[in-house]
């Protein structure tokens, strides 16, 4: 089985070095490079092509949120997580705007194999202490939408919540009792019919919203 390439940032190279041996004890991931400043992610993503980009918040020059949204503006693509000691309400906000698949504390290191294989799976994964504050997050910042003016059916509906609750396109079809393709079509109705641009600003809008 060929492995996932895995790109590692962070300012603190012991936390790098930390963080490279507990990956590459998975027989599944591979680090192919790693670096120590934000400025640092797009040029490396160019040039691995990595299947996941790892990255801390807090780094000099350019911090990961600035360089997610570089390597995101180009490459809409790029699974990117963020990992950090800081589950900051603002940190939290800026990252599900800016579409990253996952936002992880690094007290939570000991579930990070599996956060990237469920975001390599079309989840977004966060961390126990990040999900606790999602709800009050997005209720501080919630507005009412009708979802049926949008066009939005009542299976098209079901979809969304299940999106947002991130389970995965194959989890939806064995959920709603539908095929795989049909759940493929859909989402791409949805973010048509709401002009977003996936998965992960869907499941914000719904929670939004």
């Amino acid at each position: 089985m060929e492995k996932k390439k895995i790109i590692i940032i962070d300012d603190d190279e012991l936390i790098t070095m930390s963080l490279k041996m507990i990956l590459q004890a998975d027989d599944e991931f591979e680090v192919v490079a790693e670096g120590h400043d934000g400025s640092k992610a797009l040029p490396l993503y160019e040039e691995m092509k990595p299947d996941i980009i790892l990255m801390d918040i807090r780094m000099p020059k350019m911090n990961g949120l600035e360089a997610a949204k570089e390597v995101l503006a180009k490459y809409k693509d790029a699974v990117i997580l963020l990992l950090t000691t800081f589950s900051d309400e603002e940190y939290i906000v800026q990252a599900l705007k800016i579409g990253v698949r996952g936002y992880l504390l690094k007290q939570d290191y000991k579930a990070l194999p599996e956060s990237l294989r469920a975001a390599m799976s079309g989840q977004t994964v966060f961390g126990g202490a990040v999900v606790e504050r999602i709800p009050d997050i997005m209720q501080s910042k919630s507005s009412s939408f009708d979802y049926s003016a949008a066009g939005i059916t009542d299976k098209e509906y079901a979809v969304i919540q299940l999106v947002a609750e991130g389970l995965s396109n194959q989890e939806i079809a064995d959920k709603l009792f539908l095929s795989l393709g049909t759940v493929r079509n859909y989402i791409s109705v949805i973010l048509e019919k709401l002009e977003i641009r996936d998965r992960t600003q869907l499941a914000i809008f719904y929670l939004k919203h």
